[in-house]
């Protein structure tokens, strides 16, 4: 009989993705122990706190907070003040306007622990909102506490901490509904046990919805009486969408390889001009109109095809970000839908591209790559 290999202890460096409580460890330690605000039951940081966790700073022993959100910070600090408050929150907005990353972010400052995490999908039975059962147990004593098996929401309310939503929208709206007696009373009924569970204070819930998908399974208007919106906007300058994508890369190839690299400033600005362009129908110098194609591109669509780019020049070629090593993923990008988008991205190559004399490298591997 073949052994099974024992898995390697986790730590930060050798899971592919870890919460953000335990790579930001040091900094959130660091604001624990300066943060002389007031904070609310069981909060972790005060919300003063959570907003220089949210959006950098340099705290008075000197440590230095990176930001993880570059952007308004109001728009941070109104979605802080909703969660001290007993409305729910729900981030709105286009495909990768960092809803998932503020959400996970304002979770692990504000309860330790961002993994009280649910993922709407369609399928998604009303049991994962509330709680289901072990059945071997169930079958064998009945309906009792130790069969009983909570969902991240029950440990939330149970613990008085943040869980998260993702895709509220697309949940069917039956099962989003059942959230309304947890978010207006606080309570969770099990008629099974005829007992329920009661939120402790620190509990709250924290949505993401795509504006795109509103007409899959919109919110009842109960239901959104119990959410404050908070509307998440894509990048409002080049230069900020540049210092995302950049900060963004940076964090992500020192997470896989291990080692820092040159960033390719150039590079990156080329490719979120484009995906700029295309996404707001003109041309930065607002002269020329354009197509828009179907794909959102936004900045989590440019980190990506950075990153792949990365990966080809340094397996495949000299270990510099070349024009050639971005072809393929600006294609693969625009062209979501074939049958418009292709027409879409070889006007928009031909016309604006083209006219670049100083992209000329780039027009010509994109036209080469088809």
């Amino acid at each position: 009989m073949a052994k099974v290999k024992s898995q390697t202890p986790l730590t930060p460096d050798t899971v592919l993705r870890p919460a953000a409580e335990v790579v930001f460890a040091l900094e959130l330690e660091a604001l624990a122990k300066t943060d002389k605000g007031h904070r609310p039951p069981q909060w972790h940081l005060s919300p003063v706190a959570v907003r220089t966790y949210l959006m950098g700073g340099k705290l008075p022993d000197g440590t230095l907070i990176t930001p993880k959100y570059i952007g308004q910070p109001r728009i941070i600090e109104a979605a802080i003040a909703t969660l001290l408050t007993d409305r729910a929150l729900l981030l709105l907005g286009a495909p990768g306007t960092a809803k998932t990353w503020v959400a996970e972010h304002l979770a692990a400052a504000i309860s330790g622990d961002s993994t009280r995490l649910i993922q709407g999908t369609s399928g998604l039975a009303e049991e994962a909102l509330r709680y289901s059962w072990n059945y071997a147990v169930l079958l064998q004593e009945g309906p009792v506490q130790k069969a009983l098996v909570p969902s991240p929401v029950y440990h939330a309310m149970a613990e008085g901490a943040i869980v998260r939503i993702e895709e509220l929208t697309r949940i069917p709206s039956d099962v989003q509904d059942s959230l309304i007696t947890i978010l207006s009373e606080k309570i969770l009924p099990v008629p099974e046990l005829n007992t329920r569970v009661q939120a402790l204070p620190g509990f709250n819930l924290i949505a993401t919805a795509n504006d795109r998908d509103r007409g899959i399974n919109d919110l009842s208007s109960a239901l959104r009486r119990r959410f404050n919106t908070v509307v998440m906007p894509m990048p409002a300058s080049l230069k900020e969408e540049v210092k995302i994508v950049q900060d963004r890369v940076r964090a992500d190839f020192l997470h896989t390889m291990k080692e820092e690299i040159p960033i390719p400033v150039r590079e990156i600005e080329r490719l979120v001009t484009i995906f700029r362009e295309l996404r707001q129908g003109r041309t930065e110098d607002q002269q020329e109109k354009l197509k828009k194609p179907s794909a959102t591109l936004s900045a989590a669509e440019a980190i990506s095809v950075i990153n792949q780019g990365l990966a080809m020049a340094c397996y495949f070629g000299n270990g510099k970000l070349r024009a050639e090593d971005l072809a393929p993923g600006i294609r693969q990008a625009v062209i979501k839908d074939p049958s418009t988008d292709t027409e879409i991205w070889q006007e928009y190559r031909d016309t604006v591209l083209k006219g670049r004399t100083e992209w000329a490298d780039l027009y010509e591997d994109c036209r080469a790559d088809t």
